[in-house]
């Protein structure tokens, strides 16, 4: 595990039993992650807001929201966090369920320092590719939020594969107009096609919505 290319590793272990807390923190500290302990999913679900994003050590059995549950929580919120389960109970099925619910591992307990290592280091290349990802997505957000609502209405209709008569058929407009708010957008975006602008679009998560400020906002 390369340590010196990220010194503000973090992890954070959701376990009711105190040893096993205990012992990650340990194991955890010699690899040079700081981890954040939690007694319950709830409380960590409390203090979600203010967590920055890291990989979880999170228990399967546990009283009031269990481990299957939490994952479907993350999954509901769209906290994408790489999830590493653990068990004492070696079930494959609850192995499986885990999985699709988002895990990207699943040890049984006790497992050793050396897969620990390991499945962490698989988990923080996945939270790499994660905030890549984020930021691409905000990069995209920022400049879409660029376009004034009639740029963005037309964008969306051209998005379709339309010609411009058809788009100022729908929004009734001219298509002289048309071209010129598809310019503006274009020149906006640093784009020079509308399948450029599909792409960006698919990059900020905004495909099928609508584009463009909302009235008087531009």
């Amino acid at each position: 595990m390369d340590h010196a290319a990220s010194p503000m590793r973090r992890a954070y272990i959701i376990d009711d039993d105190a040893d096993v807390r205990k012992s990650l923190h340990f194991l955890l500290g010699v690899s040079a992650i700081t981890a954040w302990p939690f007694a319950e999913s709830a409380d960590f679900l409390d203090q979600l807001p203010q967590l920055a994003p890291a990989p979880i050590l999170l228990d399967i059995r546990m009283p009031q929201i269990d481990g299957l549950q939490m994952l479907a929580i993350l999954k509901e919120r769209e906290i994408p966090w790489p999830v590493i389960v653990m068990t004492a109970h070696g079930d494959v099925s609850v192995a499986v369920r885990a999985m699709k619910l988002g895990a990207i591992e699943f040890l049984e307990k006790p497992f050793g320092p050396d897969m620990l290592e390991a499945v962490l280091d698989q988990a923080y290349g996945e939270l790499g590719r994660i905030e890549s990802t984020a930021q691409t997505r905000r990069a995209a957000r920022h400049l879409l939020g660029q376009l004034s609502r009639r740029e963005g209405e037309v964008l969306t209709i051209l998005m379709e594969g339309v010609p411009n008569k058809v788009a100022a058929h729908r929004l009734d407009l001219s298509t002289r107009t048309v071209e010129m708010h598809r310019g503006n957008a274009l020149a906006k975006l640093g784009l020079k096609s509308i399948a450029e602008a599909v792409a960006l679009v698919a990059a900020a998560g905004l495909t099928g919505q609508p584009l463009g400020a909302s009235p008087g906002e531009h």
